[in-house]
C-alpha cells in the first residue's frame, strides 16, 4: 500500500492522519494530523508498519475544521452573513480599469 495524497491512515495505537506530501525520490511522506500537527515519515517506516499489520486506511473526520484552525462560531457567523451564498458580494476594481500596468 502506498501512501496517497489525502487520503487517512491510521497506525495502531496513535491518532488518525492525512498524508499530505509523498516525495518518492527522497523517500519521505509528510503526515498531517487532525489537530495541524505535521510530521514526516521514511518510507521505510511506512512499509514496516504496513508488514507488521499495524497501519490501515480510514474514513476522513466528518469535521474538516480540526486541522484548518476555523472554530465552529466563525463558521456559524459566516453561514448568518450569507457568504458562500450565490449573493454578488464580489468587490470591483473599477476605478482600476482602463490602469496598464506594464507602463
Amino acid at each position: 500500500m502506498k501512501p496517497v495524497i489525502g487520503n487517512w491512515y491510521r497506525i495502531q495505537g496513535s491518532e488518525s492522519f492525512e498524508v499530505v506530501a509523498y516525495d518518492e525520490d527522497d523517500g519521505t511522506i509528510e503526515l498531517q494530523y487532525f489537530d495541524g500537527t505535521v510530521e514526516e515519515m521514511d518510507i521505510e517506516d511506512w512499509q514496516a508498519e504496513k508488514e507488521a499489520g499495524t497501519l490501515e486506511e480510514v474514513e476522513a473526520p466528518e469535521d474538516w475544521t480540526g486541522s484548518v484552525d476555523v472554530d465552529p462560531e466563525e463558521d456559524d457567523a459566516r453561514g448568518a452573513l450569507g457568504y458562500g451564498e450565490d449573493d454578488d458580494r464580489r468587490q470591483s476594481a473599477n476605478r482600476l480599469e482602463g490602469l496598464d500596468l506594464f507602463e
